[in-house]
């Protein structure tokens, strides 16, 4: 009867293994990656960018007031969208209270233009932020208006005279002026206008959509009310026709309540575990495997076999490969939590609510189980390699089919989920003891079934118990057999325990 495994031994390997990769200095790069990418996204975010706004010149030769329509119909959107944007925060952090009657307290609209007006003429955006903030608790970031999209400049001198082409070239010419006052876009309204309602417009870059369409919208509601006025309706009742609109009451789920939108917050957090268990894997798995090709190349496993049993030295590579990997987990986990708690911002808003629906004990729990396990799982196959190889590029061929084997189906069952999908394919990968670990938690944030969980739990710890068997057969085998390549008989003879 073989002796059962000796404790002491495990873990005195567990901790030269631990030891050993903690003194790479690539483990402390990546191990960094991480907390600075948390404090220089806000940075570059910023940096990146574009906040200026887009200037905007409109030459209205037809004597009418387009322009002024233009900059009204632009400041009102803005405006509205300004309510929107007030609106969803002060619902998000349930600030109504600071002034109930105000229109960015109420949600259950569309707001109309008497709302931008009556939120003008209580003081706008700067009197709001100030009764905003009289209520705002401590540790609720502030709000922060939207730059200005648009501005309105005066006509260069060089477009007053031109005419035809001409106002064409001059107005690329001031595209390709290096000057930060020149318009970006030039809108020509003809001197014939509205008898011909063709309108021209310049741009130094393809124009966005929006500014076309409420640019068509601006000019039409100013296109009908000429027409009006030249049928002998007066200008007021032309006004009062063209803007009657009806009130429209919205409905909406609060942020981050949206079917989408939900997904999405529910889906970071169980997303981020599996794409970290898949590279925290990769990276420890290397570390390990480069360990135990500087062991063979030294000569120093013959000096440790002397001492201890193969599996002894096989189950403490596996725990202390696992041992960093926890290590590496509870650093971004730490980092992510003060980002989510100790900071403000879009990636404080963005955790916060994701982190709810892996709150429970027994989320919580299986996260723990499905975790381990497949650091169990994966670990051993690189554990299995680094025993048959004597150099790196060996175990690279052996490591290269392996991550694809496990990156592939990874990658493609996180863009399913994240297209709110969950076909066959992943209810196959749950079963699969090899994508157990990354399906399942992947799920959970879209919904998994209880015996699912548990079910594709015992198969994965089966599988886990087979695996280890089979190769402590390899692992065993394959140390003994040292400088011997092994073929794919001989994997399999020593897999079955026989010698080869």
């Amino acid at each position: 009867m073989k002796p059962s495994i000796d404790i002491t031994n495990v873990l005195l390997v567990a901790r030269r293994e631990i030891h050993q990769i903690l003194k790479m200095k690539s483990f402390w790069l990546t191990l960094l990656i991480l907390p600075v990418a948390f404090a220089l996204g806000p940075i570059f975010a910023d940096t990146l960018e574009d906040n200026e706004p887009t200037r905007v010149t409109v030459v209205d030769r037809s004597g009418g007031d387009a322009e002024q329509a233009l900059e009204a119909l632009f400041a009102a959107e803005e405006a509205q969208g300004l309510l929107r944007e007030l609106s969803r925060y002060v619902r998000r952090y349930d600030l109504q209270h600071a002034d109930p009657q105000a229109p960015w307290a109420k949600h259950d609209r569309w707001y109309t233009a008497a709302d931008i007006i009556a939120f003008e003429r209580a003081g706008g955006i700067e009197a709001a932020l100030e009764k905003i903030d009289a209520v705002r608790p401590e540790g609720v970031p502030a709000f922060e208006p939207e730059e200005t999209q648009y501005i309105f400049s005066p006509i260069p001198e060089a477009l007053i005279a031109a005419e035809g082409e001409a106002f064409g070239t001059q107005a690329r010419a001031l595209f390709d002026a290096d000057d930060d006052t020149a318009p970006e876009i030039v809108v020509l309204i003809g001197e014939n206008y509205p008898a011909n309602p063709r309108i021209q417009l310049f741009s130094a870059n393809p124009p966005q959509g929006s500014f076309v369409t409420t640019i068509q919208e601006a000019l039409t509601a100013d296109l009908r009310a000429r027409l009006l006025a030249a049928q002998g309706i007066p200008p007021a009742n032309a006004a009062a026709v063209q803007s009657a609109a009806p009130i429209v009451a919205v409905d909406t789920p609060p942020p981050g309540g949206g079917a989408r939108e939900a997904l999405l917050v529910r889906s970071i957090v169980p997303l981020a575990l599996a794409y970290i268990l898949v590279m925290s894997l990769i990276l420890s798995g290397s570390w390990m495997l480069q360990g135990s090709v500087e062991e063979r190349s030294k000569k120093l496993l013959e000096s440790l076999l002397a001492c201890i049993r193969p599996e002894d030295l096989m189950y403490g590579k596996l725990l202390g490969s696992l041992s960093v990997g926890l290590l590496m987990i509870l650093v971004w986990g730490a980092c992510a939590g003060v980002a989510a708690y100790a900071t403000h911002g879009v990636i404080a808003d963005m955790i916060r609510p994701a982190l709810d629906p892996v709150s429970s004990p027994g989320i919580i729990a299986a996260i723990l189980f499905f975790f381990i396990a497949g650091y169990i799982a994966i670990s051993a196959l690189f554990v299995a390699i680094g025993a048959m190889v004597d150099s790196m590029s060996e175990a690279q061929g052996y490591l290269m089919p392996v991550m694809l084997l496990i990156l592939l189906p990874v990658t493609f069952l996180i863009q399913t989920i994240l297209a709110g999908n969950s076909g066959w394919i992943v209810q196959v990968l749950t079963w699969v003891p090899l994508w157990t670990p990354f399906t399942v938690l992947a799920r959970l944030g879209m919904g998994i079934e209880w015996w699912e969980m548990v079910g594709s739990g015992a198969l994965l710890a089966t599988a886990i118990a087979l695996e280890l068997v089979l190769i402590g057969r390899l692992f065993r085998a394959s140390l003994l057999a040292s400088g011997q390549k092994p073929s794919f008989k001989r994997m399999i003879e020593r897999l079955r325990g026989t010698p080869g």
